[in-house]
């Protein structure tokens, strides 16, 4: 016999050690109770020849039967409880379980439906005469009782599954997934439920799901998954919500699920993510901030939880969320004006409702970046709260005392007879019975306290959601633009409302908004889309009236715009964050490239509202650590949707690192060291993608021993800018894969290949991950002709083989290029045989006169080729005569001519950093190195501005003159003389 059928049906105690600490519910009882039902109790309970009960005993029994009805007919029926109450406490209160529920001596899971759906009412009322019992003498606390309740929702739900799985295994198996995994019903507990916060009489409010399309297996029939799961969750429901002889166990209520009672009734985790993420509510929001999987497996649950966070919470300070509110508030306002509605204290003012969307606009505000709340529990959340600042400990105090009398008054109105019912009584026998069952002396006390708290609640709730008045009233033409948004559309009135900004064009400005607002996107909008884009063009005259270039802001905003047409929840967030405006305007006055980016990907405006993660990039940890949490959120074969996230990541970073350019936040150095990372910290992840793909299919490559190798022996060196920490925007990257497996063993797979053939595959795989176009462009673009013997050579190379090609074969210009090369990712150990290979070569001893020869005539070549300058007009900064790589060639030279000596020069693969050490070891003079170093710093500066404005590398003459000639004349000297 389990636990809870031990004390439904075990033996009878006599002696009473229960608590009361209700003082008036025996006196009431006494005076004002009705005799006879206590007579009518004793009478049974003595026909069922149970133990005698003292008469302090009926007493108190009494006390409890006299202000519910609920508890009284249920003794009735079971008068054996009786002597189960006296000697009940919180911790002598049986917890529900799944076997309490299922599990006989003589037939584990073959009881019919009838024999399990009578155990499941009997459980749920003994339950419930338990916890009624010492809810009334105040002996079980508010988080004791829900949390009981929801232990016992919890346990019939599962119960009920796991006897229909059985009833149906013989007729259709069991649903798989693609991997012959078998699949559960995902059962979503909402409200109070999901929160573990039920209450005396609720319904439970539900959505069912399951994670994976396909069919049952094993049965005489086969189905597909939505419908086997679809023919559970009814008998669910039948099993829980039908009344019969023996009454219900939960009330169900499925309308929070997708598309409401016109949805289906089960979906796959799939559809659900696709609704809340293209349809989802701002109510479901809310809703979604206390669902909790009840039913499910650990990978169910964490299924879910990927795909809820992001729908609920944003890494940003969401605005939008107390907009929302304001909605839901009005919703609420209405309903209470309805008769009576002012007396329930869940939906009337100051009512418990309230208390919760306090609670839950602070979560959906903040919970984005404090993860701490995101938790279903208010129990939890609200003492945080005062913990981490986000109210006083007196709000916090308030509102939790106000949250535990109108729980308390909810559980006594529905313990009086199993209703679920919020509505105070009206009636004076009622409202002093009420009294009674809550402990107070009589309804005027009860009363006072109520609205005594229900009125600070209220404050508290408009205190945090009621709009700035003054704030609006100081937003010029607010109404104006509305107005014509919604109405036919006037030159004059766009005039008169940007009357205050400076446009240089005004007519082409005026055609632009014109154009603009009588476009078939703006015009075919739901009104509340253009009630949103009303204020943010309200907003945005403002900030542009103080604006340099307004033409141009205007122009690259109104891209944006209609990128995010189908999404003006970006404006609510835009015009509900007092500066995202500003952020915006700015980026999109400095740079074209930023404007792309977000007209191509509008959600990277999730970047520009917070101004905390905007104007402060992450260090190279803190990336890799961003990245790993994404891609852990997503199916580890689905390789497309993490291609896809690692693209979105990229773009994301690069804005962040974007806007401390433009703001000067970050020096020219740290700019290029944080793309640097970037490009590192992606490199590696697609370097782990490629290794998983390829080892899934051929298996691991063997070492000498015929072991497995479980890591990649491969490092990946780049060269040029991204050897050299000095990459761009829009730089390329130029990769050399070097591997040091033995070429003539095989991969332990199935598929067997052979090392060389493996590596080769594993280069290839690399490229194609890195160079793929998905929704969200591509990562990078490559170059790979720097590899020994260039696009003849192989694509991956040994490291033996590099060596000897480096060091026989190699042009004079391969060895320059190898100045500026280090190991971007892969095996730390070949990184570090990389770097000792790169020393051999370049501390050969070498001619001066020879190298300076070869290193003219390849410079001349390319100036030859690549120099886009036009004389006495325009000046490539890369290629033109005084520009970048007149400046990288001399270091190059420096490097190769003197680091067989001073070895200290190939510490480092950056020209700032050589410059520097070439200067300290006296190969170069001071007054030359500071002349090159600030020239080559205000090159990468201007070609940093120039891509951010989508503009070529060709400057006007004038522009770099100064500097053009100072590093002219470095290079003749260096051409005609044998120093710098």
């Amino acid at each position: 016999m389990t636990k809870i059928m031990d004390a439904i049906l075990g033996d009878d105690i006599t002696t009473l050690t229960s608590k009361n600490n209700n003082p008036y519910l025996v006196d009431f009882a006494l005076t004002k109770g009705d005799k006879k039902r206590l007579e009518e109790l004793q009478d049974r309970y003595r026909l069922a020849n149970l133990p005698v009960l003292s008469t302090d005993v009926w007493e108190q029994i009494n006390g409890a039967i006299c202000v519910s009805e609920y508890l009284y007919s249920q003794l009735l029926r079971h008068p054996n409880w009786i002597s189960h109450l006296i000697n009940l406490t919180p911790e002598t209160l049986p917890t529900p379980s799944v076997a309490d529920l299922l599990i006989s001596l003589d037939a584990p899971l073959e009881m019919n439906e009838k024999a399990l759906m009578s155990r499941l009412r009997l459980v749920r009322q003994y339950c419930l005469v338990c916890l009624i019992f010492l809810d009334v003498r105040q002996a079980i606390s508010l988080k004791q009782l829900t949390n009981y309740l929801t232990l016992l929702a919890d346990a019939c739900v599962n119960a009920s599954i796991l006897w229909i799985e059985n009833y149906y295994l013989n007729l259709y198996g069991r649903a798989m997934d693609s991997n012959g995994k078998e699949l559960s019903l995902i059962v979503i507990g909402m409200g109070k439920l999901g929160g573990g916060e039920l209450n005396l009489s609720s319904d439970i409010d539900l959505i069912f799901a399951f994670r994976e399309h396909g069919d049952t297996q094993g049965g005489k029939k086969s189905l597909s998954n939505q419908e086997y799961f679809t023919k559970i969750g009814q008998k669910l429901i039948q099993h829980l919500d039908v009344v019969n002889a023996d009454g219900f166990v939960f009330r169900v209520d499925m309308r929070l699920r997708p598309f409401g009672q016109s949805g289906a009734l089960v979906l796959n985790l799939d559809s659900l993510e696709n609704y809340y993420q293209d349809q989802g509510r701002d109510w479901e929001r809310y809703a979604m901030i206390k669902a909790r999987v009840m039913a499910g497996n650990p990978e169910d649950m964490k299924a879910f939880e990927t795909l809820k966070k992001p729908f609920v919470f944003r890494k940003y300070l969401d605005f939008s969320a107390i907009s929302a509110l304001r909605d839901l508030k009005n919703m609420i306002e209405k309903e209470v004006q309805r008769k009576g509605i002012e007396h329930n204290i869940k939906l009337g003012e100051g009512g418990i409702r309230e208390i919760e969307f306090i609670v839950q606009a602070i979560q959906i505000l903040h919970g984005g970046r404090d993860t701490r709340l995101q938790t279903q529990s208010l129990y939890q959340v609200l003492p945080y709260l005062a913990e981490q600042g986000y109210l006083t400990q007196a709000q916090v105090d308030s509102l939790w005392e106000a949250y535990c009398l109108l729980r308390r008054v909810e559980h006594g109105l529905q313990g009086i007879r199993d209703e679920q019912t919020q509505l105070l009584p009206t009636e004076s026998d009622e409202r002093e019975l009420l009294a009674a069952m809550l402990g107070f002396d009589g309804w005027a006390s009860l009363d006072a306290l109520l609205w005594q708290q229900r009125k600070l609640v209220h404050t508290e709730f408009i205190a945090l959601i009621e709009e700035d008045k003054e704030a609006n009233n100081a937003l010029p033409n607010i109404d104006s633009w509305r107005v014509l948004f919604k109405k036919e559309i006037s030159r004059e009135a766009i005039e008169e409302l940007t009357d205050a900004v400076n446009w240089k064009v005004c007519d082409s400005a005026i055609d632009s908004i014109q154009r603009f607002i009588s476009s078939r996107g703006v015009v075919f909008m739901q009104p509340i889309g253009q009630e949103r884009l009303a204020n943010f063009f309200a907003n945005f005259m403002v900030k542009l009236a103080t604006e340099e270039n307004p033409d141009l802001v205007l122009e690259r905003v109104l891209v944006i715009l209609e990128a995010v047409l189908r999404r003006t929840s970006y404006l609510v967030l835009l015009c509900e964050n007092p500066t995202a405006i500003t952020h915006l305007i700015r980026l999109c006055r400095e740079s074209a490239w930023f404007c792309e980016a977000i007209s191509t990907t509008p959600m990277l405006l999730d970047e520009l509202l917070d101004a905390d993660t905007l104007f402060s990039p992450p260090d190279k940890e803190s990336m890799e650590e961003e990245l790993r949490q994404i891609l852990l959120r997503l199916p580890e074969e689905d390789e497309e949707a993490k291609m896809d996230a690692m693209r979105r990541f990229k773009l994301s970073l690069i804005l962040r690192i974007a806007a401390c350019d433009i703001t000067e936040i970050l020096p020219l150095m740290k700019v290029s060291d944080h793309l640097t990372w970037l490009a590192e910290v992606l490199l590696q992840q697609v370097l782990l993608q490629a290794w998983h793909y390829l080892t899934q299919r051929h298996g691991y490559p063997t070492d000498e021993q015929n072991n497995p190798v479980f890591v990649p022996q491969l490092v990946v060196v780049g060269y040029g800018k991204s050897g050299g920490w000095e990459l761009g925007y829009d730089s390329d990257l130029d990769l050399v894969f070097l591997h040091n497996a033995n070429q003539t063993l095989s991969t332990d797979g199935e598929r067997s290949i052979d090392n060389l053939t493996f590596y080769t595959r594993l280069g290839q795989r690399i490229i194609h991950l890195l160079t793929s176009f998905t929704a969200s462009g591509r990562l990078y673009e490559v170059d790979m002709r720097l590899r020994p013997s260039g696009n003849s050579g192989l694509l991956v190379s040994s490291l033996h083989a590099f060596r000897d090609y480096q060091q026989k074969e190699a042009w004079v210009w391969e060895h320059q290029a190898l100045t500026r090369a280090r190991s971007l990712a892969g095996n730390d150990t070949l990184r570090a045989e990389f770097s000792q290979i790169r020393a051999e070569i370049l501390s050969k001893m070498r001619d001066a006169d020879s190298l300076k020869t070869e290193v003219i005539k390849m410079r001349e070549k390319m100036r030859t080729h690549l120099d886009t300058s036009k004389q006495d007009l325009e000046f490539d900064i890369k290629q033109g005569r005084g520009g970048i790589i007149d400046i990288e060639f001399m270091v190059q030279f420096l490097i190769l001519a003197h680091s067989h000596a001073h070895p200290e020069l190939m510490t480092y693969s950056d020209n700032i950093r050589q410059l520097e050490e070439a200067e300290k070891v006296g190969v170069i003079s001071k007054e030359s190195t500071e002349q090159l170093i600030d020239s080559y710093k205000l090159y990468r500066s201007y070609v940093h501005r120039l891509t951010l404005q989508k503009q070529g590398r060709v400057v006007p003459k004038e522009a770099l003159l100064a500097n053009q000639e100072t590093i002219s004349c470095l290079w003749y000297k260096f051409v005609d003389v044998s120093s710098i």
